[in-house]
């Protein structure tokens, strides 16, 4: 299991901006994807950037993780609204107890995404992953909402690499939160 509460976490997102979490003035979305350029990745965070200015009207910032490197991810990200940071040691993903399993793509229940991301891949909407990994293809997501006092408010652990929050789900997570502190 992750921390329940995040004290001073420094990071820098693939574009070089400082990320601090916890944010005095916002709600901050820590979501931990698969590696750059994963097609149920793709599909997902385009859901959030979609409704973004929701998002941050809420009061919640967006900070993406990736098991890929800086340089690989930048071209993966650089259009959405919000940070993405490069963790190809997993170091982040360790400290926050986020997994890999096989189980990410053999559940039925993410076969549909799979499917669906890759047809936009390979129609040319989505730019296509390199074809090897070296961090692997088979992470599990994993959303976390940190409080504006350090304290993580929810978390989820993905059962398959297509379980994680919908915008609607981290919307709610944080009218429960309450505003920040």
């Amino acid at each position: 299991m992750g921390p329940a509460s995040i004290s001073d976490l420094r990071l820098h997102g693939v574009g070089g901006e400082p990320i601090a979490v916890p944010d005095p003035n916002a709600l901050v979305h820590l979501q931990f994807r698969r590696f750059a350029g994963c097609p149920i990745c793709n599909l997902h965070l385009r859901s959030f950037a979609r409704r973004h200015e929701e998002i941050n009207a809420a009061g919640i910032r967006e900070v993406v993780f990736f098991h890929s490197g800086a340089d690989e991810l930048r071209p993966h990200v650089a259009d959405l609204p919000f940070a993405a940071v490069a963790d190809p040691h997993r170091r982040y993903y360790r400290q926050f107890g986020v997994e890999a399993s096989a189980r990410a793509l053999l559940d039925p229940r993410a076969w549909r995404a799979i499917v669906r991301g890759v047809a936009l891949t390979l129609t040319g909407r989505f730019r296509a992953p390199q074809t090897r990994q070296p961090g692997g293809r088979l992470g599990l997501p994993a959303d976390f909402l940190v409080g504006s006092d350090g304290r993580v408010v929810a978390a989820k652990y993905g059962r398959h690499a297509d379980d994680q929050w919908s915008v609607d789900e981290l919307l709610t997570h944080a009218r429960t939160a309450g505003p920040p502190r």
